[in-house]
């Protein structure tokens, strides 16, 4: 495997201000906001792209929703509403090798 920086944060390679973890995922401020409240969902296990998952990751991806929802109320978004993205592939702008929400 290549490096990740997604990874790096996870095992506390690299310095990041974590919001949230438990064991199948974390949270993290983007550092490159593109909205007022800009988080990302992010499992441990390295799974580069929705193209790589399998069904033994049904309730993962269930968590990391489950986890945005309870991040939206904590940063106060619920109430006036939040979108949230998964970007599949380069030409929908995935920027980096790691799914996220």
């Amino acid at each position: 495997m290549t490096e990740c920086i997604f990874c790096d944060i996870s095992q506390g390679k690299t310095d990041s201000e974590i919001l949230y973890s438990d064991d199948r995922c974390f949270v993290v401020r983007d550092i490159y906001p593109v909205a007022p409240t800009h988080i990302l969902v992010l499992p441990h296990e390295h799974i580069t792209s929705l193209a790589n998952l399998d069904p033994d990751h049904e309730s993962l991806v269930g968590h990391l929703f489950a986890v945005a929802r309870d991040m939206a109320d904590r940063e106060g978004v619920t109430s006036r509403g939040f979108r949230l993205v998964v970007n599949q592939g380069s030409d929908a702008g995935q920027g980096f090798p790691h799914i996220h929400v």
